[in-house]
């Protein structure tokens, strides 16, 4: 009988028994997230210092649910980056299913948000409620990532609660490597938001190259 598992409820240990996957801090292998960003522009840092306002303010009447992390913070994010513009497509609540046939076992689950170039995945995106942490939805992230169909190509991957932000890299092969970008924080000094953005960008230009 074949058993249907959650993408929500895999951990990370789970993960590394059934893919072998593995975390890795060599930094030389994720480079997209510090060299050669783009520079945003005023308009831009005016819009960023508004929703880092918006959202300090929506945080001062709790709870701020996954549905209003999106629109407040990530719609705009995804906005300024291009991906509601050609060449790139969004796909909202994509199904997602890997199936370990060996074990009887399939994996489900729904990616919050999915940026496509070319029918190639560009950027998978979890989004969580403000009140969780960022931890809680790695493992869920990573086993999207390892459900994209072109596993020759490195898997970015994004997972914000609105307040955090952790990009990871996917490299799929024999042993399947993920390396963490730093965290950013959306009321650190200064707008941490500048530096999501211009990694976006990045993460977009790479796509259409």
């Amino acid at each position: 009988m074949v058993q249907t598992i959650p993408a929500r409820e895999i951990t990370l240990q789970k993960l590394a028994e059934k893919f072998s996957l593995q975390l890795v801090e060599d930094q030389q292998l994720f480079r997209e997230w510090q060299d050669d960003l783009p520079e945003i522009t005023e308009v831009e840092k005016q819009r960023l210092d508004r929703v880092k306002a918006s959202y300090s303010n929506l945080m001062e009447d709790p709870p701020l649910l996954e549905n209003t992390v999106k629109m407040v913070v990530l719609s705009p994010l995804l906005d300024l980056a291009g991906f509601y513009l050609r060449p790139f497509r969004i796909r909202s609540e994509k199904s997602i299913e890997i199936s370990l046939e060996d074990e009887g076992v399939i994996l489900k689950g729904q990616i919050d948000v999915l940026a496509v170039c070319n029918q190639f995945w560009v950027v998978v995106i979890e989004s969580k409620q403000a009140a969780f942490s960022l931890e809680v939805g790695k493992s869920q992230l990573l086993t999207y990532m390892l459900a994209n169909p072109h596993p020759d190509r490195p898997t970015y991957g994004l997972i914000t609660n609105g307040n955090s932000f952790l990009f990871i890299k996917l490299i799929q092969g024999d042993t399947p490597q993920y390396l963490l970008s730093r965290l950013f924080y959306i009321l650190n000094p200064g707008n941490d938001l500048y530096y999501v953005l211009r990694i976006l960008k990045r993460i977009a230009q790479l796509a259409v190259k």
